[in-house]
């Protein structure tokens, strides 16, 4: 998240991503939080100059986080129930597109995160790929003003989303043609999607068609990562198997989680609670996402812990929450950002209390560390990593067998280079890779 799991190397997924969204309903607020990165290095910054504008012109451009207050507004035009009314209003559509996203149909769209064009420069890697798409499949983005709990919008089939996500994707790399510093053995690279995030906020498996839409992309042969907010716990059982599914942890206590993500249902918590007892039952790769922030949920961690035992997921994602300047979407300030030291703390703590995990990776310039469940050490080597190519083999069986011959995380884990693993001098930075540290800045207070 906001630790994306395209940006981390923690776990083995890799980034280049095209991301596709669809919007829904939205309870949180952290991963919103951790869309935009502020870097220690940076890299090619004239490449990355769409981003910087983005932010300084934000009091004039609708931005995703506050997409709520259109969709509220647009709804109570709608009072007379038109199942069949665009989730996306022509200013959402306008802002959306100010902002780089190639939209398709009524409720979807793509667009390249910071990473992709990063390793297509080939200039700083976080991840091991640059084929991923990322695939946002968000139902109704704002946490002030959340708008909905079931879908009533009109619905694009998935293989119009699919289709079109991957065209524009295309259409996205091919714009790097020409520019200064690009390698023609990544573009061509980036050219074969492998990898796909299903969100980065909001809902994905609210869409109706979120089943169809997974084995479409695993007959690809494109892994998918899904991120859920933990308030469908019948989706979250009924949903097919995807390479990794998360659950995002925004806190570990009833009075917080509404303070934090605002829910839109009277029974949050136990819908929240019931979302992590499912996610024990699925036999493939589960995560759960911690993002910290300072004077909020970083002193929890015995809720935590607790939380941990009632999901029992493979792996705890947990990273420093990211300001990302002011906003009317939330009252973060510099105050609630942890620095990497204080996130370790936190980590170490809690490891204390969970006697089947272990430290097991870090990635310094994220802020984020991963603790690992110690069925995925074997013979003192960590396994965090994925093997893909097993994965849809995997996959190919369970479809063919039609769901009898099932799967579990260990048969398609691939072992942790050691410049991964938590301890290495690297701290997560592949050494095969150039890192550039930006100069004549101010220095870095971020925490990251």
């Amino acid at each position: 998240m906001e630790l994306r799991q395209s940006k981390g190397t923690m776990n083995g997924s890799h980034p280049l991503c095209l991301e596709m969204f669809l919007f829904g309903s939205y309870q949180g607020v952290l991963s919103i939080s951790l869309k935009i990165q502020e870097e220690e290095e940076e890299t090619h910054e004239e490449v990355f100059e769409d981003e910087d504008d983005d932010i300084e012109s934000s009091k004039n451009v609708l931005d995703v986080e506050d997409l709520g207050v259109m969709m509220k507004s647009s709804q109570k035009k709608n009072e007379a129930g038109d199942s069949t009314k665009e989730m996306v209003t022509p200013m959402i559509r306008q802002s959306l597109t100010k902002q780089g996203y190639k939209l398709i149909g009524s409720h979807s769209g793509v667009k390249l995160c910071r990473w992709t064009k990063v390793k297509i420069l080939d200039v700083f890697n976080k991840c091991k790929s640059n084929r991923k798409l990322k695939f946002k499949a968000e139902h109704v983005l704002h946490h002030t003003n959340p708008v909905g709990t079931e879908w009533k919008w009109k619905m694009d089939q998935p293989d119009v989303i699919v289709k079109g996500a991957m065209e524009n994707h295309y259409k996205l790399i091919n714009q790097f043609k020409g520019v200064p510093g690009v390698k023609d053995e990544r573009m061509q690279e980036a050219m074969k999607i492998k990898h796909c995030a299903l969100s980065l906020v909001g809902e994905p498996i609210m869409y109706p068609e979120i089943n169809t839409l997974v084995r479409m992309l695993h007959g690809h042969e494109i892994s998918t990562f899904l991120v859920t907010n933990a308030q469908f716990p019948d989706a979250i059982k009924q949903l097919l198997p995807v390479t990794q599914l998360y659950v995002s942890v925004d806190a570990s206590t009833k009075d917080s989680l509404k303070k934090i993500d605002r829910p839109l249902f009277k029974d949050f918590w136990q819908r929240f609670l019931d979302s992590l007892r499912a996610l024990s039952d699925k036999g493939q790769r589960t995560v759960y996402r911690l993002t910290i922030v300072k004077s909020w949920n970083s002193e929890e961690i015995e809720g935590y812990a607790e939380l941990v035992d009632l999901g029992k997921p493979d792996f705890i994602e947990i990273k420093g929450v990211t300001y990302c300047g002011e906003s009317k979407a939330s009252t973060l300030t510099m105050q609630n950002v942890p620095w990497h030291e204080e996130v370790l703390g936190f980590v170490q703590n809690l490891v204390d209390m969970l006697p089947d995990y272990e430290l097991a990776c870090e990635h310094e310039h994220s802020n984020c560390v991963l603790l690992a469940n110690k069925k995925f050490k074997i013979e003192g080597r960590w396994h965090t990593w994925i093997d893909y190519t097993m994965f849809h083999k995997l996959m190919r069986t369970f479809e063919e067998s039609k769901g009898q011959e099932s799967f579990c995380a260990e048969d398609y884990m691939a072992e942790t280079p050691s410049w991964a693993c938590y301890g290495s001098e690297e701290r997560g930075f592949d050494p095969e890779e150039t890192r550039f540290r930006r100069k004549n800045k101010k220095q870095d207070i971020s925490g990251c």
